[in-house]
């Protein structure tokens, strides 16, 4: 009798191929048509209720189980599992050189969602062909917009969490990784395994001029740079050391030529956190920082912080159960507690904020690389090793199967 394992394997040339599409025409945002008709083809004659999104190209997909609790409660206690891929790429060019590269221009799936999408997809095949083991029933996410567009939100609006006709009882996703961990490990923790982010939104205002006579204009530039390195002073300052927090500014954008001093200088930061009060800490002293040196130079400033993502929490026993699943798949060394979170963000948490559940990561090494020094997701050269489709697959659907028993 072959293991579920085993039926995940058997449809890796599949599988290989549905990413390998979804590779190389990568989209953006909230509105991915080429990825839902992908997906929507690979669903067609599985038998399960599907609904699409009206605010984005969502895909959620019922499947109904067909065996008895063994109660007689064959009605609105049947439990329902959850569990979420994403399907959206990043704004980035890619740099690795495989025979599937992106073909769009400045558009990459440099996080791995095109393997989220495909092990979700052969995860439905695995339960379809095992519905009548299924006591429950179990919702398929196919999310867009994870990428900074809040996807998960949109999908929530929209009624996936109920989309079985009763509240998920748990929620699980599985993300892949470039690096950090061996290709084929289950990484997770309970508690908090994600940061919340916010994001810092900032325009200094000066007078422009010639840039031979910087005394006759107001230069923005200079205080802008003054507010970059005091806003990184002030976080080693007003935060507790063993608070973890992190302050990156990834955008800088002022004038037009050398010799032109411009009127506007702007910049903008994202802020990962793990604590609501270290959160308002910093939103606090951001315009305190800004708004003091702007006041200082004689130029004006708009300050603007927005909280984006909730910090992303694992159900302690949703957690124990997806490191046992691990376990009993990929064996003792294939499930890995993680010590620490990570300081990256996932709209995912607005679900386990509502249903018990966890994010789990998926090692996706490639061969040649070594875990600690791998080019990272969100980099022109991540890569990911398709031999992990496969198993992301047994495991979405091994943790369905668990736990509706």
């Amino acid at each position: 009798m072959t293991t579920l394992l085993d039926d995940a394997r058997a449809l890796a040339g599949d599988l290989t191929d549905l990413r390998h599409r979804l590779h190389r025409h990568p989209e953006l945002g909230l509105h991915l048509p080429r990825t839902q008709g992908a997906v929507l083809d690979a669903l067609d004659g599985l038998g399960l209720e599907i609904t699409t999104g009206r605010s984005s190209t969502s895909v959620t997909a019922v499947l109904r189980g067909g065996a008895s609790r063994g109660n007689g409660g064959d009605g609105g206690d049947r439990p329902v599992v959850l569990l979420r891929g994403d399907m959206d790429a990043l704004p980035v060019q890619e740099a690795v050189d495989v025979p599937y590269r992106s073909v769009e221009d400045g558009v990459m799936h440099a996080c791995g969602h095109d393997l989220h999408t495909t092990m979700l997809a052969g995860a439905a095949r695995l339960l379809a062909d095992r519905r009548d083991q299924l006591a429950g029933d179990v919702v398929l996410m196919f999310q867009p917009g994870e990428e900074g567009h809040d996807g998960a939100a949109h999908m929530i609006a929209e009624g996936v969490l109920d989309a079985a006709g009763r509240r998920a009882d748990a929620a699980f996703a599985v993300h892949v990784l470039s690096n950090l961990t061996r290709r084929g490990t289950v990484a997770t923790r309970a508690g908090a395994i994600m940061a919340a982010s916010d994001g810092l939104f900032v325009t200094v205002r000066g007078r422009g001029g010639h840039g031979s006579a910087p005394h006759a204009a107001k230069d923005p530039v200079p205080v802008a740079c003054e507010m970059v390195l005091a806003l990184q002073t002030a976080m080693t300052r007003q935060l507790d050391p063993f608070a973890p927090a992190v302050l990156t500014v990834g955008t800088f954008h002022a004038g037009t030529q050398r010799n032109v001093i411009p009127e506007t200088a702007t910049f903008e930061a994202t802020v990962r956190t793990f604590d609501p009060a270290v959160r308002a800490v910093i939103a606090r002293a951001a315009r305190q920082v800004c708004e003091g040196v702007a006041a200082a130079h004689g130029v004006s400033v708009d300050v603007r912080y927005e909280q984006e993502y909730p910090v992303t929490v694992n159900d302690a026993a949703a957690t124990r159960f997806a490191l046992d699943v691990a376990a009993q798949l990929f064996g003792p060394d294939g499930a890995l507690p993680m010590p620490n979170p990570l300081t990256g963000s996932e709209d995912f948490s607005r679900v386990v904020a509502q249903v018990p559940g966890a994010m789990l990561f998926l090692g996706a090494l490639v061969d040649g690389y070594d875990e600690s020094t791998a080019p990272s997701n969100h980099a022109p050269q991540a890569a990911f090793d398709d031999r992990v489709l496969p198993l992301g697959a047994a495991l979405y659907a091994q943790l369905a199967v668990g736990r509706l028993g």
